[in-house]
């Protein structure tokens, strides 16, 4: 390691930089430090932070083919950090990269941190190809990294190894999707680069583009990487002066500080659960992210405990979720969990079977339209009573609204899977109650609901009150 260090600590000015130098976390920090002359903070300081460097070091050792980064506006160093990665790929890797910001002006932002880092005191510059322009970026190794303009006919020419996206919450959701098929892998520099894509966004629109990721992220498995202002403070060995943060706060008014600095959920009204209810619900460890055709198992099933299963049913596009929940204790715990789709319908109730064999009890499915195809395959097992459920308009109402009080009433529990979870805290009324036009209920919550109506009649909660749905999703008055 010795050596290793001494060689990052002097480099030699030229066109290559050796790649088997940077063999972990700790060589590409260094590196990073001496090359850009920037300190990445590598320690996470709130709940379920995550180190900026963290998210930096898994992209650039290709560990995740897509990155969500969730941070604070302007002390979060979003775009710096997308910048310094992207530059040092692009000098180190030969990779081909192109930026999309929510406007041309943040992508050229991110593109004046990368044009900055190489025209500073002591900087690389060598590295370039040509002098750099406000369109492109190009070095001798054949890398170049461009930033493209807010447009669907911008989006879909180039095909880079590496996609960066940059406020995301700025961006139409279907500008995003279109650029989503650019990045491909590509042999640079006698070495495979993969192809990867990073979304890069403060989280400000409660039903805008940043929500739907964080709920595509929970769906597909993609990681979310989140810190805000404390990651970046100059007191955990970072380049953010907390004298600065004092002063912006006394600026910026409360509900706009506490969704795009402090990271809160932003507020909007329709929200079906409460938000502090879903964090407390979630609260549990293991943390996961429910990743489709995966068997989570919590607890292995124990004799003579009662556990309940809630199943709803894949249709097209849909998730099957089974969820089984343990009981005898007060909150119900949840005990297993999977999702699933696109499999026959053979397959899916096979799987729900081989739940009910091993935690027996109860089960309700939502047998709307489907009770025949169902109920023919649901093996009938000793010790398993299973209920089979239509949801019509006024069963939905009082099977949504007892489920929402058992959440806000801490009736029920789980570890922090991530699908469960965004399901959850993304939930609109509107989804719940309103025509299919308007929204649709998420598949967990169905599966939840139909778990809590086999409760005992002594555990009845009372049923929140659901004015808000004529309201649409909206920014709070607070603003």
């Amino acid at each position: 390691m010795a050596s290793k260090k001494s060689a990052l600590a002097s480099p030699e000015k030229t066109v290559k930089f050796d790649l088997d130098l940077i063999v972990d976390d700790d060589t590409l920090h260094l590196f990073v430090e001496h090359l850009w002359g920037v300190k990445i903070p590598r320690t996470p300081v709130c709940p379920n932070h995550t180190a900026p460097f963290t998210a930096f070091a898994n992209a650039f050792f290709d560990r995740d083919p897509v990155q969500v980064w969730k941070a604070s506006r302007g002390f979060g160093g979003k775009s710096w950090l997308l910048g310094t990665l992207t530059l040092t790929e692009a000098v180190v890797r030969g990779a081909m990269a192109t930026i999309l910001g929510g406007s041309a002006s943040q992508s050229f932002n991110v593109h004046e941190v990368i044009q900055e880092s190489l025209m500073r005191e002591g900087g690389p510059q060598d590295v370039l190809a040509a002098d750099p322009t406000r369109y492109q970026t190009a070095f001798l190794n054949g890398a170049w990294i461009r930033p493209l303009m807010a447009s669907q006919r911008s989006v879909r020419g180039p095909h880079p190894q590496k996609l960066r996206l940059d406020e995301i919450d700025e961006m139409e959701y279907g500008l995003l999707t279109a650029a989503l098929g650019q990045p491909m892998h590509k042999m640079r520099l006698g070495r495979l680069v993969k192809a990867q894509t990073i979304m890069s966004s403060t989280h400000q629109y409660p039903d805008g583009t940043m929500t739907q990721i964080l709920k595509e992220a929970g769906e597909k498995g993609w990681p979310v990487y989140e810190w805000c202002y404390r990651e970046n403070l100059k007191s955990n060995d970072g380049w953010l002066d907390d004298n600065e943060v004092a002063a912006k706060k006394m600026l910026v008014p409360k509900a706009m500080w506490d969704a795009e600095y402090e990271l809160q959920e932003p507020s909007f009204e329709g929200r079906a659960f409460d938000i502090d209810a879903i964090n407390a619900m979630f609260s549990r460890k293991p943390k996961c992210d429910g990743r489709a055709g995966k068997e989570f198992i919590f607890q292995k099933p124990e004799p003579g405990v009662h556990y309940v299963t809630g199943v709803d049913w894949a249709r097209e596009k849909d998730w099957t979720v089974i969820w089984t929940f343990r009981t005898d204790r007060q909150p119900w715990e949840t005990v297993a969990f999977q999702r699933t789709n696109r499999e026959y319908w053979q397959s899916m109730i096979g799987k729900l079977n081989q739940r009910l064999q091993q935690y027996r009890g109860s089960c309700a499915y939502d047998s709307t339209g489907i009770g025949n195809v169902v109920g023919d395959y649901i093996e009938d097992i000793p010790d398993v009573e299973v209920v089979p459920v239509t949801l019509s308009p006024a069963s939905k109402s009082t099977l949504f609204s007892d489920y929402i009080a058992a959440v806000e009433n801490g009736n029920l529990s789980s570890p922090q899977v991530e699908f469960l979870l965004t399901e959850h805290r993304y939930c609109r009324l509107v989804d719940l109650y309103g025509t299919s036009k308007e929204g649709h209920p998420p598949d967990s919550i169905v599966a939840g609901a139909l778990a809590w109506s086999l409760r005992d009649a002594d555990l009845d909660v009372v049923a929140p009150d659901i004015d808000g749905l004529g309201k649409s999703s909206y920014w709070s008055s607070d603003w």
